[in-house]
């Protein structure tokens, strides 16, 4: 399943931030209230169940061996794009994302291609090191995806449904319905950005991820690139997470040391 091509009406996906360059209307910000809100919500109740113990991690289990990354044509070209181009922090957090994302799909029964997944969140954050002018991030991220997409001739609907993933993955409240590759990229970036449905997964996902792919003081390094973002682009989706989300303070809140 994938994001259809709606002519760029639906925020988030990779023709509405072509179309818009990423900025929103006062239609489209009041639109996202509503997620955002029921969020914070889940968010909140979660991590009172994380903060006593009570919550469905503590009994989950995904075998370590349903989370290793793929290694085919399309996700080399993916590793090859990403080294030496994102820092060691934002790096890290790809790597973690795939597999806090892959792990919830675990949990949740869904099938999802794991190859896209994983080139997806690779790709994700390479707009943040160089963002394009006047223009949401994710437009230079998914410039990059395409150019690796092409690189290796992968299909044209499978290159959109990665586009639309990267370019959708911090709209607050993406859902199921978004199709399962943008719907467990977001899932992963929050569990690892923010916390948010931390208290679903194993222990052992945390420690393995964490071990495997320090966090290098990313929450310092992520809060920065974001607040940088928000200032560039006052009318987009960060300074919106930032005005009406408390980004920054979620970010800091998140149950990691760093």
């Amino acid at each position: 399943m994938h994001v259809n091509d709606d002519g760029g009406s639906t925020v988030g996906t990779a023709a509405w931030v072509e179309r818009t360059a990423g900025r929103l209307t006062a239609g489209e910000r009041r639109g996202l209230l509503g997620p955002l809100a029921r969020t914070h919500l889940r968010n909140t109740v979660g991590r009172l169940r994380l903060a006593t113990g009570l919550h469905p991690g503590r009994t989950a289990y995904v075998p370590p061996a349903r989370l290793a990354p793929p290694d085919t044509v399309l996700t080399r070209a993916a590793r090859d794009r990403v080294q030496g181009w994102l820092p060691a922090p934002l790096l890290n957090h790809s790597h973690r994302a795939y597999l806090f994302g892959r792990a919830l799909g675990e949990l949740e029964g869904l099938e999802v291609d794991s190859e896209l997944l994983f080139a997806a969140a690779l790709l994700h954050d390479t707009g943040l090191v160089a963002p394009p002018p006047a223009a949401d991030f994710t437009l230079a991220s998914a410039q990059v995806a395409r150019q690796v997409a092409e690189t290796i001739g992968l299909s044209a609907e499978a290159t959109e449904t990665v586009l639309t993933a990267i370019t959708l993955h911090y709209n607050p409240g993406v859902t199921a319905a978004a199709g399962p590759l943008a719907y467990l990229l977001a899932a992963g970036t929050a569990v690892d950005v923010v916390g948010f449905r931390s208290w679903e997964l194993p222990t052992a996902t945390f420690t393995d991820a964490i071990a495997q792919h320090p966090r290098s003081g990313f929450k310092r390094v992520f809060a920065d690139a974001f607040r940088q973002e928000a200032r560039r682009m006052p009318e987009g989706r960060a300074q919106f997470l930032h005005r009406y989300g408390a980004f920054a303070a979620a970010v800091k809140l998140a149950p990691y040391d760093e």
